[in-house]
């Protein structure tokens, strides 16, 4: 038999393949796992049962188009539904502009403690990965803007930003966007931003609204407790969503998915209990690790919070799972999804036998 095979692309093989976050640990029954910025309040019980009525359907597809949810998210959040694009999460949305804007010989920009999902898009198509340092591990306009070269096609920032929970105001995107040439691609991965309550901040879709190069992604998996369905959003200036819509797949979004993101998406009540509940305990939990000497990242406004310790597998032991950072180049920091009150607790309490408290 031949020894000949296939062979990938050059630098498919230079790919380091994602890792989420860890959920079953070896002698643990139940674990309490907080690695993966999960809703803590799970789906809306409406989202649920929009799901379960349509069981009977998987036999028909999907509407390719995810119209009446285009129409939601436009009615929602004072949008156009034809610039809309949804996507398998929004991860699939960020790699189709990949594809469609960068390739060998190109560019692709973000910071460097940002979401591993932008450099492997990059890789894999061919494009070359270059990561701006952030400060004070929020990111840099600045920095970012100094990074920017003829061979430059897409900028990637996550605001706020992930793992470091980290945000920029909206003045300073702004910035940003400003200080790019015209034919570069700005991509704003605004996944956390229905956890952010502060008045200087914006998701960015104003900006799509005035920019031929601006796009904003948002997502179902956080606050709207659907990670397990993949579904995610991209706003767009008209000749992006074109382009998206020409090379995403035909129905890329699950029946069940769609009925699902419908239902959550219409019961506010269930979305403004999940803020408030991580609103509150995003505070006491910061305050407890804080109480107990440890330094917790400043300025964090997502559904975790990111501590300065080497406790994982402390933590491991005791049946809790959160997320070392090293594949992030934070290998002293910890990432600590905020889930129920129970979980939190717990947490805190682990925590005070790690450090002797």
């Amino acid at each position: 038999m031949s020894m000949l095979a296939p062979k990938p692309r050059p630098g498919i093989m230079d790919i380091s393949a994602y890792v989420g976050g860890a959920s079953k640990l070896a002698g643990f029954d139940r674990v309490m796992k907080l690695s993966s910025n999960e809703g803590a309040l799970g789906p809306s019980p409406k989202a649920v049962a929009a799901y379960q009525a349509v069981a009977n359907d998987m036999h028909r597809y999907p509407d390719g188009h995810a119209g009446r949810l285009r129409d939601a998210l436009a009615e929602r959040w004072g949008l156009e539904a034809d610039r809309i694009v949804c996507g398998n999460g929004s991860d699939d949305l960020l790699q189709l502009l990949c594809r469609a804007y960068s390739g060998p010989g190109d560019e692709v920009l973000y910071v460097r403690h940002g979401f591993a999902i932008y450099h492997i898009s990059a890789q894999s198509c061919g494009a070359t990965p270059v990561a701006a340092d952030d400060v004070d591990l929020t990111a840099s306009v600045d920095n970012l803007l100094a990074k920017v070269t003829p061979n430059t096609k897409i900028v990637f920032i996550a605001n706020p930003n992930n793992p470091t929970g980290t945000y920029i105001s909206a003045d300073e995107v702004r910035r940003l966007h400003a200080g790019l040439p015209k034919d570069v691609l700005l991509v704003i991965d605004a996944a956390y931003a229905e956890y952010v309550g502060r008045n200087d901040y914006e998701d960015g879709c104003s900006l799509v609204k005035q920019f031929a190069n601006v796009v904003v992604t948002r997502t179902f998996s956080k606050i709207f407790g659907m990670g397990g369905m993949r579904l995610g959003w991209a706003y767009c200036p008209p000749a992006i969503a074109d382009v998206l819509n020409r090379i995403r797949g035909p129905f890329n979004v699950a029946l069940p998915t769609l009925a699902a993101g419908e239902a959550a998406l219409a019961d506010v009540e269930f979305t403004e209990l999940a803020r408030r509940h991580n609103d509150y305990w995003r505070d006491w939990f910061a305050a407890e690790v804080r109480r107990l000497g440890l330094e917790v990242v400043d300025g964090g406004v997502c559904n975790f919070i990111l501590v300065k310790c080497n406790a994982d597998a402390f933590l491991k032991s005791k049946g809790i799972i959160v997320r070392p950072l090293a594949g992030y180049g934070l290998p002293d920091y910890l990432r600590i999804t905020i889930g129920r009150e129970d979980e939190m607790r717990a947490v805190a309490a682990a925590l005070k036998d790690y450090v002797g408290g």
